[in-house]
Formats: structure tokens, sequence, C-alpha cells
């Protein structure tokens, strides 16, 4: 049975656009046949997280765990599978995530917002042209054109 007997990042990189957690010696290991493997930092030693879209971008990246003389290769694809593992990547990178969420959500509201807006100004133009007022009209084709 596999399973993670524990995770804690060495530390979390905050970059744009994703999330660098990376890991050191004593601050991963796995419970594998039985047996403590520790994480040993000999081919891939960080997780990147896409912030935007919260999807681990490094799949392939392969960790090295030892026992002893035995070294277990794991790649982050069969790691990310196991619920413990996800889970704990999971309450790593929430932190880091939730600041970046309210930004996009803050850009889709002003998306919304300003086709709205847009909306508004066309529709204030067609009350023009019904109205033959060339004086609003144009005021309003300026407004629409500098949008």
């Amino acid at each position: 049975m596999l399973s993670v007997n524990m995770l804690q990042p060495y530390y979390v990189k905050e970059e744009d656009h994703s999330i660098r957690v990376v890991l050191a010696y004593q601050y991963f290991s796995l419970w594998l046949d039985e047996s403590i493997y520790q994480f040993v930092p000999l081919e891939s030693r960080e997780i990147k997280v896409n912030r935007k879209t919260q999807v681990v971008e490094n799949k392939h990246a392969i960790f090295v765990f030892q026992k002893g003389k035995k070294y277990v290769h794991m790649s982050l694809a069969d790691l990310l599978k196991l619920d413990d593992f996800y889970s704990r990547l999971q309450s790593i990178i929430y932190p880091y995530l939730k600041t970046d969420l309210h930004e996009i959500e803050r850009d889709e509201m002003n998306e919304v917002i300003i086709a709205l807006e847009k909306q508004n100004v066309e529709r204030l133009i067609d009350l023009a042209l019904e109205a033959k007022d060339y004086q609003k009209f144009m005021q309003y084709s300026t407004i629409l054109n500098e949008m």
C-alpha cells in the first residue's frame, strides 16, 4: 500500500502565473510496503501549479524516495492519483490561490461591466437615430469609438 507519510514544503514561491512548491529531504516521505521512504532531491524537487487553472504543470517530473540502499522512482502524475497527496497539496497551495481567484473574479466582473456599458451606449445611439438627433448621435458614437 502506498500513502503519504508527510508532505510539507521546504518553501513556496509565488510567480505571476504559477506557484512552485519546493520540497526537501526531511519534509516529504511516503509509506510504501510497510516502510517509510524519505524523499531525496536527486531528480525533481518541485511541483509547479498554474494559478489560474489550478492544474499541476509538471506531471512528468520524477521524484526519488530512499530507504537505506533501496530507491523508488515515482512520477508526479502517479503521486497525484493518491487522495492524501492531492488533498495535502491543495491545502498547501490554497492560500496562494485565494488572492489570485479574487483578482480573476474582479477581472471578469470588469469585463461584464464594460460590455454592459457598451450595450448601453449602442442603445443610446439607436435612440438618437430614431429621434433624428445628429448631435447626440455624434456624441454617443464618439464615446463608443473610445471604448
